[in-house]
């Protein structure tokens, strides 16, 4: 049996090219980049020719790029260090954050953990597209607002956030605006010399990188201190060893996917189109309703409830089945609870209980997406009638 995986959103396979532009830094490169020998200095040399060609991709300055492990620490280095910078620069004010209820869990943990600690945080709601209106973000600042944090693409629903007017409203606010954007790489342009974005998480696994490797943009009008404290790698901003395999990956990943962004959400499109076709063929319009917005969205994730069919049913019987989709944010998959984002855009409980994230990549084809479709449809076949 031929495995079909859709759960792209959740992590995607290496591109080829990208192992085979890290090799080197495991087999001869190994160096420590912060060594002065010459094994160091080759590491280092790797490491600048990726930081300039990550920050000329994202339209920014290579010092205003930080490595890290990953989406969740970098959106959480940008959060308890926008609060710190807040409370070095008002003692005994307490600060306030917002942000947004249909955020990933990397951004809503570390907002509770901070509320624990004694800050408010605002939460605003979406609607039932899971769009956040930027007039309820405006509506929500205060005086002591620290920071604005808004993803720009939502991981469950694939609904595209107003970024630029809530930037713009935080821009004239003079407050740090954060935008996990995990999501949007190699989806949407990330111009940050255009955008209003003073602070921006990126991650490499999903876009056909390897794991563990992520960046932290900080406009360089930005001073806040370092989530981990130990060394003066990544100028004091982030200690511990570079991860100069996954760092030179990570900028050859985002090479190729620069190239043909156009093409590439094109394909994913027709894949899209493919899949939402054959599924009111089989199960007649009214058989299933997609979540998310129609129009401010991005191609690759489709969330979709199947009525009649609870998520950890049809997921089961898709897997039996060599089909590979997940029930919403990859950090909550194994627990099959309810989605909070879509709890949060206050949707019938007939769509929260039944909803699958189908999640395409460059890796899918037209035969993969019908041979879905007409899986679905014997399966629930299958289950309806017996």
């Amino acid at each position: 049996m031929d495995a079909i995986y859709l759960d792209n959103a959740a992590t995607t396979p290496m591109h080829p090219e990208v192992l085979e532009a890290m090799l080197p830094y495991f087999r001869e490169h190994y160096g420590n980049p912060s060594s002065i020998h010459s094994f160091g200095r080759d590491a280092r040399t790797a490491l600048n020719r990726a930081r300039d060609g990550m920050a000329a991709i994202l339209g920014c300055k290579p010092g205003e790029l930080i490595y890290t492990s990953g989406g969740t620490e970098s959106n959480n280095t940008a959060i308890f260090g926008a609060v710190s910078a807040a409370q070095a620069k008002r003692p005994g004010v307490r600060p306030h954050i917002v942000t947004t209820a249909v955020e990933h869990h990397a951004v809503l943990h570390p907002c509770e953990r901070l509320e624990q600690l004694g800050c408010d945080v605002t939460y605003v709601a979406a609607d039932s597209s899971g769009l956040v209106n930027a007039s309820d973000v405006e509506a929500a600042l205060r005086p002591e607002t620290a920071l604005i944090s808004v993803m720009y693409v939502n991981n469950e629903v694939g609904t595209v956030q107003p970024i630029e007017a809530i930037g713009t409203i935080a821009r004239e606010r003079g407050i740090p605006f954060h935008v996990d954007a995990v999501q949007a790489l190699g989806k949407l342009p990330l111009k940050l010399d255009e955008l209003p974005v003073d602070l921006m998480s990126l991650s490499a696994h999903k876009i056909y990188g390897p794991k563990g490797v992520g960046l932290l943009y900080m406009r360089s009008t930005l001073a806040f201190p370092p989530y981990l404290y130990g060394g003066n790698q990544e100028r004091k901003r982030r200690s511990g060893t570079e991860n100069v395999a996954g760092i030179v990956g990570f900028a050859k990943a985002a090479q190729l996917f620069a190239q043909d962004v156009a093409a590439n959400n094109a394909a994913i499109e027709r894949l899209r189109d493919t899949l939402l076709q054959r599924l009111a063929a089989a199960l007649g319009p009214d058989g299933f309703a997609v979540s998310g917005h129609p129009v401010h969205r991005v191609p690759h994730i489709i969330n979709i409830s199947f009525f009649g069919l609870d998520t950890e049913t049809l997921l089961m019987n898709l897997d039996l089945e060599g089909v590979a989709a997940s029930s919403g944010s990859a950090c909550t998959a194994g627990s099959l609870e309810t989605s909070h984002v879509l709890q949060a855009m206050n949707l019938p409980d007939e769509v929260t209980r039944t909803a699958i994230r189908f999640s395409l990549g460059l890796g899918n084809s037209i035969p993969q997406v019908e041979k879905v479709a007409d899986i679905i449809a014997t399966i629930r076949r299958r289950l309806t009638y017996r």
